[in-house]
């Protein structure tokens, strides 16, 4: 749709049919499944490929260890255009002021995403492979116990949000699974 303006320098207006969607988050660890959800069901109806969708999902997930942190929010904001998806990620902290941008992704599409292993488990099994580490030298690295890297590479749990920031320092980014 066209509309035309009356002034002297009169520009053709396009209006596109946006979708803004908008949760806010506890910026702590056990909103992790429930931010994965929220992006799953925004990404669900985009017009992008899969391997675009994943590509915002390991984006946003970046942004979330970046926001790590025991107080605050997080906000995510979708705005899914025609043709293209514009992602915001926003913490809020008692000490930053509010709404201090951990980044903006964008438009989108993303290049695409290489292959990553299914889950967490799979993925560090797969690193202390490759880095020929024992449990208890990537504990020590990592400054958790051998109990909980046991955890994590079994699947029965998945590391907290400031876990996952050393990890990604250490040994790249890590599946969101």
């Amino acid at each position: 749709m066209t509309e035309h303006n009356d002034n002297e320098s009169a520009q053709p207006v396009e209006v596109r049919p946006v979708v803004v969607l908008s949760q806010t988050f506890p910026a702590r660890p056990s909103s992790i499944p429930e931010i994965r959800e929220f992006v799953r069901r925004c990404l669900a109806d985009s017009p992008l490929t899969p391997e675009d969708n994943a590509a915002v999902r390991e984006t946003v997930f970046r942004a979330l260890l970046d926001a790590a942190g025991p107080t605050g929010t997080i906000q995510i904001s979708f705005r899914i255009f025609p043709e293209q998806v514009e992602v915001d990620v926003l913490h809020s902290h008692p000490d930053l002021g509010e709404g201090e941008p951990l980044g903006r992704m964008g438009e989108l599409p993303l290049p695409p995403v290489t292959a990553t292993p299914a889950t967490f488990a799979d993925w560090m099994s797969g690193v202390l492979r490759r880095e020929g580490l024992t449990h208890e030298q990537a504990a020590r690295q990592l400054g958790v116990s051998v109990k909980t890297v046991n955890r994590w590479v079994g699947g029965e749990t998945e590391p907290r949000l400031r876990d996952l920031r050393r990890i990604t320092e250490l040994f790249g980014d890590p599946p969101l699974s």
